[in-house]
């Protein structure tokens, strides 16, 4: 009898093992193509890349053109006064009108053309300088989220993997449980054992119950979790092998990582360039103090062509042509904006403030997590070891407490009790070792080194 329990618990916690399922880089391959996270972090960096020809573009030339065409018909009177005077006395003698019908056709065409190019405009040079740093910040942020999808992809498989191993436990415990209340309930029946027995029992497996529907919960969260990560729920996860090498961080040496971590954290890197856009930017508001000095060019050309009749005289030309050409310098000293420059000026320097400010937060979260990660992994292994001798010792009082109640020297409780400590110390050996896992994709983030090789050095532990 209890080589058939512990049978059917050790089954059911290896039976997954067996199964060819998917693995941890083929989850990584799949969040590759559809995490909404890392698509929209490339996007951002697309459009901002867009900041440095737009930057250049101010000091390139400018080169406009128009045109424009115009016919107009055009009929009217026009009536004209003549006085007659008497050439001796000057007398005004008579006033006559005359009235005289016109038509006028006429078509115009007019067409320019403009050079600009800018020779002095410290704006426009800083506003490319800044830009370089922009384009250089978002490759940085892009890196930075291919690292956390590596994070977020093992975090997410090994959570269900845990919540896998905790639901089997329950599960394997509930069936355990309900066997045990089976046989209490016979022995009841004969007499051997109190009716307190059976109760504690049934106690335990109502317990059992919930417990394994609270796992339930759990694995369906965790397997969501994953999906949003990868768009589709996973199907069975290869799991850690038994004799999973536990390797100790190189350098050995906690202040190596966190100085490594210092020079090479993507977010810190990020949030280092942050600060020189910002000492940019206030260079760039104060540059509104200066004059600017451009050149402009430029060509014009008017062409009406005209007809025009009066009084049904036949129609008769009139053509003219004018032709405009232009070059010269343009010189903008600016002197008073209203206080415009100035207020843009302290906001720029106060966001340069704000940008150090987050420089420093970022390097001390740096340190905590590479110092948290590299410990992670020293009390990591110490704990799976712990543990491992924590499940043998746990089978061997599991067995000697089944048989201390085979002879009525243990109580139902003490059985119930001592499976209890057995499948929490097969779960916690589990749950031990996809923490140790985690906490190496962590210290290898936190160092800014971390690459798929990573991932497929920890893959390479699963079957």
């Amino acid at each position: 009898n209890k080589l058939i329990i512990l049978t059917t618990v050790l089954a059911a916690l290896i039976m997954p093992l067996a199964c060819n399922g998917a693995s941890l880089i083929d989850i990584y391959e799949d969040a590759l193509t559809n995490d909404p996270r890392l698509k929209e972090a490339y996007a951002n960096k697309q459009a901002i890349i867009e900041s440095k020809p737009q930057a250049l573009s101010l000091l390139l030339p400018k080169l406009t053109a128009s045109g424009a065409f115009s016919d107009s018909d055009t009929d009217g009177n026009s009536t004209f006064q003549r006085r007659i005077f008497d050439p001796i006395t000057g007398d005004l003698l008579a006033v006559t009108t005359d009235n005289t019908q016109f038509v006028q056709e006429t078509d115009s065409f007019q067409w320019e053309v403009t050079l600009q190019q800018s020779i002095i405009d410290a704006s426009a040079w800083m506003t490319l300088k800044k830009a370089n740093k922009v384009v250089a910040q978002a490759e940085v942020d892009y890196l930075s989220a291919e690292q956390d999808l590596m994070v977020r992809v093992s975090n997410a498989y090994f959570d269900v993997l845990a919540a896998q191993d905790t639901l089997e436990s329950e599960q394997a415990a509930r069936a355990a449980i309900e066997r045990q209340l089976d046989q209490a309930r016979k022995r009841y029946e004969v007499g051997i054992i109190a009716i307190t027995d059976v109760q504690e029992a049934q106690a335990a497996f109502d317990q059992s119950i919930a417990s394994e529907i609270s796992a339930k919960r759990n694995l369906a969260t965790t397997k969501e979790l994953l999906r949003e990560i990868t768009d589709s729920y996973p199907e069975d996860l290869q799991k850690p092998e038994t004799n999973m090498p536990l390797i100790m961080p190189n350098p050995q040496s906690e202040s190596e990582w966190v100085n490594t971590a210092l020079q090479q954290n993507l977010n810190l890197l990020s949030a280092q360039v942050g600060t020189e856009i910002g000492r940019n930017e206030v260079n760039i508001q104060k540059s509104g103090h200066y004059p600017t000095l451009g050149l402009q060019a430029s060509k014009r050309d008017i062409d009406n062509n005209s007809l025009r009749s009066d009084s049904g005289s036949p129609f008769s030309p009139a053509d003219t042509e004018n032709v405009n050409e232009g070059i010269g310098l343009q010189l903008n000293i600016p002197i008073y904006s209203g206080g415009q420059t100035s207020s843009r000026v302290r906001q720029a320097v106060a966001q340069h403030r704000s940008a150090k400010e987050k420089l420093e937060r970022i390097a001390r979260e740096t340190t905590r997590k590479a110092r948290d990660s590299y410990l992670g992994i020293i009390s990591g292994i110490a704990t799976v070891k712990a543990l491992e001798q924590a499940v043998k010792s746990s089978t061997t009082a599991l067995q000697a407490t089944e048989a201390g109640y085979e002879v009525g020297t243990r109580t139902t409780v003490d059985v119930l009790e001592a499976r209890r400590r057995l499948y929490s110390a097969q779960t916690n050996l589990a749950i031990s070792k996809y923490d140790y896992l985690k906490n190496i994709v962590r210290l290898k983030q936190a160092a800014g080194t971390l690459s798929r090789e990573d991932l497929i050095q920890i893959n390479n532990w699963l079957q």
